[in-house]
């Protein structure tokens, strides 16, 4: 007769494996066979296998809704910080773009907040970007089950009027831009006493956007005894400051590029000719079928996008001088593919999340390596892949090189139907200096011939130009002293 006593191997496994496999084989008695089964599972390396949402602690009705959009391991970044999350420490979780750290937080969110006193909510996520915002509320909403009833997004070129409306019903969770909630508060449309769960998100481009101040004026608000979730990509001295002054005790979890929520990415650096870069962009799109294009200043997105479209690409522009209405618009056009190539400026470098996007064009490359690791990010993320194409004109080709320096990547250029030098790579880290998974291909570096070549021809071409505009200039000033002369001698015809 069988022990009732429960085995290891059925705790493990929330079964035991005599008394779940039904009718046994006659020649195998029931110890013989669970003492064959513990062996076997012995000589398995367990510490390979990632663990359920469950058995991180998640709650059943979270797991469920997870489960329902297909959600079912944990990427890397939600297995080290959920279950610190949820017990209630303050953490701090460095992950690249597209790890998963929204669905982190989320849950840790949704658990804790519930509720709330009209005007006073009781969970608070602080993000950069309008759009990221939208986003990180949509997430919420859906994890939460209520149709976003008790999740608000506040953020400017939105109404007031239905902000006040939603908090004077009552809300559980805001996500919110700094400078907008702390217009609310200015109007006494909400208090945050009651906040006791607070997360920064995209800590380092808060910093890099002048929000950090606005922060601690927000932080100071809420209740002295808040837990606080804290994610960035990178972590500088500001945020650094941040986490000392109001972290207790943090739980520090850091994933970087071998993990498997980060796909493989192609860097590719062309050097191109400013009139074929939208040309080249173009061809890009129609291979890769839509693209994300970042250009540099909003004159330039609107630009682009208007040249794409008379090349017969679908485009749309999302900058910060688009009204939100405008800039939801076309987010949903491009995620649903009705636009299929969306130019924006780098405040959408970390708002804009779109599925399975595979390539994403700097149409005006960066200034320097963080930008190109937050622009870039938004390809490659979820374990899938994606392109990353840099167009780089003359004058770009020195901070280029820097940039490639400082993230690992492989120097050089490349002409867009030559050989490719492209590194693939998992996630990039510019705090590293490494690249994760990468793969070398031939090296491009241009010897120091082909640099002074390179330099004589640039002068070249501006001394070319400067003599062409000295012309321009003295033909037009004669042009304009002949005209007067004409004028002057010309009668009048109402004379």
């Amino acid at each position: 007769m069988l022990s009732s006593k429960v085995s290891p191997t059925a705790a493990r496994f929330g079964r035991d494996p005599v008394t779940s496999c039904g009718r046994l084989p006659t020649f195998v008695g029931g110890a013989l066979f669970e003492f064959l089964f513990e062996l076997a599972c012995s000589k398995l390396d367990w510490s390979s296998v990632s663990p359920s949402f469950h058995e991180l602690g998640v709650p059943a009705r979270l797991v469920a809704r997870l489960n329902q959009r297909g959600i079912a391991s944990p990427f890397p970044i939600q297995e080290a910080t959920i279950p610190d999350a949820l017990a209630g420490r303050d953490v701090c979780g460095q992950a690249p773009t597209g790890s998963g750290k929204t669905i982190a937080f989320a849950i840790a969110v949704v658990s804790a907040a519930t509720d709330s006193a009209p005007r006073r909510p009781r969970a608070l996520v602080l993000v950069p970007t309008r759009e990221l915002a939208s986003q990180v509320r949509d997430e919420i909403a859906l994890l939460a089950g209520d149709r976003g009833k008790r999740t608000i997004a506040v953020y400017g070129g939105t109404a007031y009027g239905a902000t006040r409306r939603a908090l004077d019903r009552g809300v559980d969770i805001v996500v919110a831009c700094p400078g907008r909630l702390e217009d609310l508060l200015a109007q006494r449309a909400l208090n945050l006493g009651d906040v006791r769960t607070v997360v920064i998100d995209e800590a380092d481009r808060m910093a890099d956007m002048g929000f950090l101040p606005a922060v601690r004026r927000l932080m100071d608000q809420t209740s002295s005894e808040r837990q606080v979730l804290l994610f960035s990509a990178t972590f500088g001295r500001e945020v650094e400051s941040i986490i000392t002054r109001y972290l207790r005790d943090p739980v520090r979890h850091a994933v970087h590029a071998d993990d498997s929520s980060v796909g493989e990415v192609a860097h590719i650096f062309w050097q191109a000719e400013r009139s074929d870069r939208v040309l080249l962009t173009a061809r890009l799109v129609t291979q890769h079928g839509r693209a994300l294009v970042f250009c540099r200043t909003r004159r330039g997105a609107d630009r682009v996008a208007r040249q794409l479209g008379q090349s017969g690409i679908s485009a749309m522009a999302i900058h910060g001088d688009r009204t939100q209405a405008q800039r939801e618009r076309a987010l949903t056009a491009f995620a649903h593919g009705r636009a299929h190539a969306l130019v924006a400026t780098d405040v959408a470098a970390r708002g804009i999340h779109v599925d399975d996007l595979p390539c994403v064009v700097h149409f005006d490359p960066p200034t320097d390596a963080t930008d190109y690791l937050h622009r870039s990010g938004r390809t490659g993320r979820a374990g899938k892949t994606g392109t990353v194409v840099s167009l780089v004109t003359n004058e770009h080709h020195s901070t280029v090189r820097g940039m490639q320096r400082a993230l690992g990547l492989t120097q050089g250029l490349d002409v867009p139907d030559g050989p490719s030098t492209a590194t693939i790579t998992g996630a990039l880290s510019v705090d590293r200096g490494t690249v994760g998974r990468g793969r070398r291909f031939e090296q491009a570096t241009p010897s120091k011939r082909e640099r002074s070549k390179e330099r004589t021809a640039v002068s070249g071409r501006s001394t070319k130009r400067a003599k062409s505009a000295r012309g321009s200039a003295l033909g037009r000033r004669q042009g304009r002293v002949q005209q007067g002369a004409s004028s002057t001698l010309a009668p009048s015809p109402h004379q």
